[in-house]
């Protein structure tokens, strides 16, 4: 057996190990959630807003947390999209490999590796200085800069590996460069632009360090932007954190309904890019 069949042979069993490490690390994660928390979880605690406040009795449910981290995460996701698909589209069309380009796209990389609290102390600061209130909106803006880097660096990959010739076929046909980017690029990346939504989706619902000083907290749904929001992962960090083995539980509980969200967006990514591929050139 010579040097380079040893190599492969490790490199296979180190990839094995890898894999095996991962998806077991996954499956205890779940084993242990669903077994703590699954006598807890009920109807009850999913249509009803919690008795007690912050959760500390052990009536009522979580649906405030449920609808909060729906609109904090959805609202987040629409408005970083709003600023990501621009930047991705000039990244990616328009100065492509300049040194402009390399730095912006070492700015994102660097900015998606800021840790979620960073996001939220400075979400925090602004408020303050702005004198405003804790609040869903202020919530949506700082969840927005946190996946703002994410997305936009995805979306800029998917951009990327559209081949240029067929950026070229556009041209040759007449196409401007705005209706080849709208037209035929968009088109081609669809599916990654859906997965770069989806991706930043779930990493807005599930982030707690980021809200935890912008979004306040309330028991009850909010009815508009200024009031305060619950959040899942939020519920799950009070309820986790008090003495009370029931409430402990219903932690665990509300744990099972964010990964079920989470499990639910992975799933819907994948279909979505499934179906848009037929636009894609192959």
């Amino acid at each position: 057996m010579d040097r380079r069949e040893i190599e492969e042979i490790f490199f296979k069993l180190l990839m094995a190990v890898s894999m095996l490490i991962v998806i077991g690390s996954l499956l205890a994660m779940v084993t242990v959630v669903v077994l703590k928390g699954a006598p807890a979880l009920n109807i009850s605690m999913i249509t009803q807003t919690p008795i007690g406040g912050y959760y500390l009795g052990e009536e009522g449910g979580i649906l405030n947390a449920i609808v909060g981290s729906l609109y904090l995460a959805g609202g987040a996701t629409a408005l970083a999209f709003v600023l990501s698909l621009p930047v991705a589209l000039y990244l990616g069309e328009y100065i492509r490999e300049s040194k402009f380009a390399i730095l912006t796209r070492l700015s994102l990389d660097v900015l998606g590796g800021v840790p979620s609290i960073v996001y939220g102390t400075f979400g925090f600061t602004i408020m303050l200085y702005l004198g405003a209130r804790a609040s869903l909106l202020w919530g949506i803006i700082t969840v927005a800069l946190l996946v703002l880097p994410i997305m936009t660096r995805a979306m800029d990959e998917a951009l990327r590996a559209i081949s240029l010739e067929l950026r070229e076929a556009s041209y040759a046909l007449g196409a401007t460069r705005l209706e080849t980017v709208l037209k035929v690029i968009s088109r081609q990346a669809l599916p990654g632009i859906l997965t770069a939504v989806l991706l930043a989706f779930g990493r807005g619902i599930g982030d707690s360090a980021s809200v935890l000083f912008v979004a306040g907290y309330t028991d009850h749904i909010p009815q508009s932007l200024f009031d305060p929001v619950a959040t899942l992962p939020l519920a799950v960090f009070f309820q986790i954190g008090t003495p009370l083995p029931k409430v402990q539980q219903r932690a665990y509980a509300s744990a099972i309904v964010l990964l079920a969200m989470v499990l639910s967006l992975s799933v819907a990514s994948r279909l979505l890019a499934k179906k848009f591929m037929k636009y894609v050139v192959k």
